[in-house]
């Protein structure tokens, strides 16, 4: 087993470091925490599709950092503050996932932060590959 390596320790938002890594990677395996629509501490304004938008390009950035892509994940996790959210989340969604669709598991939750969505992801890849396809 190789050993962990932790991506985006102690980044936060605003003044307060965060006490989690933004992912985690091991074997190949990356765990990305959840990403808020959050950009520069503040939470993107306009509803479900910007705040959509602004999760997944989140999400995409720690999973470019690390080394992967869209065509890596193989499940997403994904909390809607409100079910009448579900349609437009999906078509957001399907504009970053269509052409590498992950497993996905959609709830409704209250949320820590005052918006309307929150996305996690797994994704994999051979180990010592980088990029292309998993």
């Amino acid at each position: 087993m190789n050993a962990l390596k932790r991506h985006g320790i102690a980044l936060g938002t605003g003044s307060q470091p965060l006490p989690f890594a933004q992912a985690v990677e091991v074997d190949g395996w990356l765990y990305v925490s959840g990403q808020t629509p959050l950009k520069d501490g503040i939470v993107a304004d306009g509803g479900i599709v910007p705040q959509a938008h602004q999760c997944i390009r989140n999400l995409l950035a720690i999973l470019e950092n690390a080394g992967y892509g869209p065509e890596h994940v193989v499940r997403c996790g994904v909390w809607l503050d409100d079910p009448r959210d579900f349609a437009a989340f999906n078509q957001v969604f399907q504009t970053y996932f269509g052409a590498h669709p992950p497993a996905r598991a959609c709830v409704v939750s209250s949320l820590v932060i005052d918006c309307k969505v929150e996305v996690d992801c797994v994704a994999y890849r051979l180990p010592g590959a980088k990029g292309g396809s998993a």
